[in-house]
């Protein structure tokens, strides 16, 4: 090995993991500060004081079973933020999964096997775009979108992303580079309705111009 890669493997060895900020919510008062104290402990993780501080890069949810209140809180701290969450639960019903996915859930740990070191791991994946979910849950989710699919959004011609049938024809026509006028000919719509179509997909996603909502689709895998 020569010095400069000794030196190297050194420097790195010495360079610190950034540590994660996260915040804490449970149901009761004794979880909150079980949950606490077993992240305290862990140089990775910065507790924040705030339930739902805007400065965190994961939330934790903590609660013996999801109840409809449990429900309320993480809606309200999924409303609050963008980031992902980790859920520690004893108990997760089945019919409640999707919604808890919808509070941007991308971890689900179990309370009897929560610990110190599985939690911090689960924090870690999920503030690196992660997900942890155990194969009964993944199982049981993906039957449930598929059923969201086929039973609600295909019978009003809409799919997972929010796209109609119609906006996908246009978006891909129009990342190969085809005009409004060309765009409608192709499909058979007036230029106007093409127009309509563009200007309703980049409102409803906050987008500037057309190149952004090519890009867009691009990155979500529409085209």
């Amino acid at each position: 090995m020569t010095k400069t890669q000794s030196a190297t493997r050194s420097m790195t060895a010495t360079v610190p993991r950034k540590q994660v900020r996260v915040a804490v919510w449970a149901s009761d008062p004794i979880t909150f500060t079980g949950v606490t104290e077993m992240l305290l402990g862990n140089a990775d993780v910065f507790v924040a004081t705030d339930p739902f501080p805007a400065d965190v890069d994961v939330l934790v949810f903590a609660a013996d079973r999801v109840t409809p209140d449990v429900l309320a809180s993480m809606s309200k701290a999924a409303a609050e933020s963008d980031v992902p969450a980790v859920l520690v639960a004893r108990q997760l019903d089945r019919p409640v999964l999707l919604r808890v996915v919808e509070c941007r859930v991308v971890a689900v740990l179990h309370r009897s096997a929560a610990t110190s070191e599985r939690l911090v791991d689960a924090i870690r994946v999920a503030s690196q775009g992660g997900g942890v979910l155990p194969a009964n849950l993944l199982g049981e989710l993906l039957r449930q979108v598929e059923n969201l699919n086929r039973e609600v959004l295909e019978p009003r011609g809409v799919n997972s992303a929010g796209f109609t049938s119609r906006e996908i024809d246009v978006l891909r026509l129009l990342s190969e580079g085809w005009d409004t006028e060309e765009i409608g000919k192709e499909l058979c719509y007036s230029e106007r309705t093409v127009k309509n179509v563009i200007y309703a997909m980049t409102s409803r996603l906050n987008l500037r111009n057309r190149p952004q909502l090519v890009a867009y689709g691009v990155r979500i895998g529409l085209i």
